[in-house]
């Protein structure tokens, strides 16, 4: 069946017998398995072109959707019986698990079922057999960058639909930075209607020496996001968003200036940042700062209902609040020992904000310098050693280790490669990424409570780019995050290549624009644009 990712256990009856779906196969859903239903029959039924309707005295064999709160696994968990007489039973431990069988399910059809509509008379076989699955990590992350180029909705929602079929539950959705401001704030107008748009773009990074001199942007709508969580959430798929600060904060700075250290340079004169790279321009470390962005999230908590918000917190430089005498007056005041300090007490402080309205902060593993706010999680993704000293200090981590799950960089050290960035981050690669390091005990281990991978649109100037970095990495990414694999030298590339000659099948149906395996189509690469490679492999740190 060449599904991905791989289940834990699945037996077939016999080599030829299967169960054929037809225009009187019924579909069944038991309470709690509506929601799966709806999509099965909406995506499914649109690529068959069978009714899937409900079970009545004519139908010609059913499947069946339930949940079954003792179906092993834990949460997520699911397993699936196909029988040639009686059809299909896909259960749940609860209605993700449900969802998922169902995904595993489409695969099983084979890749036309991924079509939006039929393209041919066929017959829709299921093989005969039984499959147990449940995934290894909660948090199977994927972080879509949309500050830098702004991706719109339609685009989100695509990629939401590809995440699930990939059994993905975690969007982070980087939403501001120093190039855009994503988010409509009602009682900020300006954020939108100043920092959602810079005047032209970098092509490629700070050394290359191209402009795009059309202006960039756009943002989302509060009900936009409203739409956004809602979509998802009906994929069982939880939206995280990220509100960067104190750093990456210029399109913030651009739209109201008294954010930024106005004691040190004319923050009136600040634009939306129209290149990349870390940026001196940071928030100031005032209560006026503070009240601005609670009001912020006041409006984010309305949004998205998930347990957690990401602060960034990453590349804030410290050389303006060293000239700044308001800085340096807030160091004093509060009895820091220094300018990591500040950092640290900003982001206490919306740890603390956040936890009184039942809510978690999450950020960049630079959150450690200075002191880790008590109840925030870790994204560690400058290697792997913030987040062992984070798991080590009972912190939650979500492991997004730059050096692995970093889809911004390049593929192969080809000179076809577009826009080539880093080193060399191969389909294998990804797919012996391990996340939980060695040197975590086992109770350490698990505050590993997942993993994540991470696409920065700094060069990604379009959802075909998008599509020809994140995949089919992504689908390597995916398997690692599910299944229980076994150590990175151990496990069987060879089959997963295998596997994947069919998924790229599926991918194809999807209208997915993957790297082939042989290298990037003709306009897929970038010539002439410079990127920032880097020769042999990555430091693992």
């Amino acid at each position: 069946m060449d599904l991905i990712p791989t289940p834990s256990h699945s037996t077939a009856y016999a080599a030829d017998a299967t169960f054929t779906l037809t225009p009187g196969t019924a579909l069944e859903a038991g309470p709690g398995a509506e929601a799966a239903a709806r999509w099965l029959r909406a995506a499914v039924g649109a690529a068959t072109g069978l009714p899937l309707a409900p079970a009545g005295p004519s139908a010609d064999g059913v499947v069946r959707l339930a949940v079954d709160e003792t179906v092993p696994g834990g949460p997520e968990a699911y397993r699936i019986t196909v029988d040639p007489a009686s059809g299909v039973r896909i259960t749940g431990a609860d209605p993700a698990g449900v969802f998922w069988g169902a995904q595993t399910f489409r695969q099983m059809l084979g890749p036309d079922a991924f079509r939006r509509a039929p393209v041919r008379e066929r017959v829709w076989e299921v093989p005969c057999g039984h499959l147990s699955d449940a995934p290894r990590f909660g948090w199977r992350g994927f972080m879509l960058d949309v500050a830098r180029h702004f991706m719109p909705k339609d685009g989100v929602l695509r990629y939401l639909d590809l995440m699930a079929a990939h059994k993905l539950n975690v969007l982070h959705l980087h939403l501001t930075d120093d190039q855009g401001w994503r988010l409509e704030i009602r009682r900020y107008p300006e954020l939108t209607a100043k920092g959602a748009w810079r005047a032209r773009t970098k092509v490629g990074l700070r050394e290359s020496t191209l402009w795009d001199e059309r202006p960039h942007g756009g943002y989302y709508t509060q009900d936009d996001i409203r739409e956004i969580v809602a979509y998802a959430a009906e994929r069982h798929i939880t939206v995280v968003p990220e509100i960067d600060m104190p750093g990456h904060s210029q399109a913030a700075i651009a739209a109201y200036p008294e954010l930024g250290n106005a004691d040190v340079l004319d923050t009136g004169a600040l634009p939306v940042l129209p290149t990349w790279g870390v940026n001196p321009n940071v928030l100031a470390p005032s209560d006026e700062m503070l009240t601005f962005y609670e009001n912020v999230f006041t409006e984010v908590l309305e949004l998205f209902p998930g347990e957690f918000v990401h602060v960034g917190g990453d590349e804030c430089p410290k050389d303006q609040w060293r000239e700044s005498t308001a800085a340096q007056t807030r160091i004093k005041e509060l009895d820091l020992e220094d300018e990591d300090g500040l950092q640290s007490w900003i982001i206490r402080h919306f740890d603390r904000w956040l936890a009184d309205r039942g809510r978690r902060l999450i950020g960049w593993d630079e959150i450690l310098e200075g002191g880790l706010a008590p109840g925030a999680a870790v994204s560690s993704w400058r290697g792997f050693a913030g987040g062992i000293a984070a798991a080590k200090s009972g912190h939650d981590v979500v492991m997004c280790p730059e050096s692995h799950v970093y889809l911004d960089w390049r593929q192969s050290d080809s000179p076809d490669e577009p826009v080539p960035i880093a080193h060399v981050r191969t389909l294998e690669d990804v797919y012996r990424f391990e996340p939980v390091p060695a040197a975590l005990s086992e109770e350490e281990a698990r505050r590993v409570i997942g993993t994540q991978a991470n696409v920065w649109t700094e060069v990604m100037d379009s959802a075909r780019v998008v599509d020809y970095m994140a995949f089919p990495r992504l689908a390597a990414f995916a398997e690692v995050a599910w299944s229980d694999l076994p150590a990175p030298g151990e496990r069987d590339w060879a089959g997963f290549e295998d596997r994947m000659r069919t998924h790229y099948r599926r991918l194809d149906a999807l209208g997915v624009e993957y790297r082939r395996p042989e290298g990037p189509l003709p306009w897929q690469r970038r010539p002439g644009v410079v990127g920032r490679p880097k020769e042999g492999p990555p430091p693992i740190v």
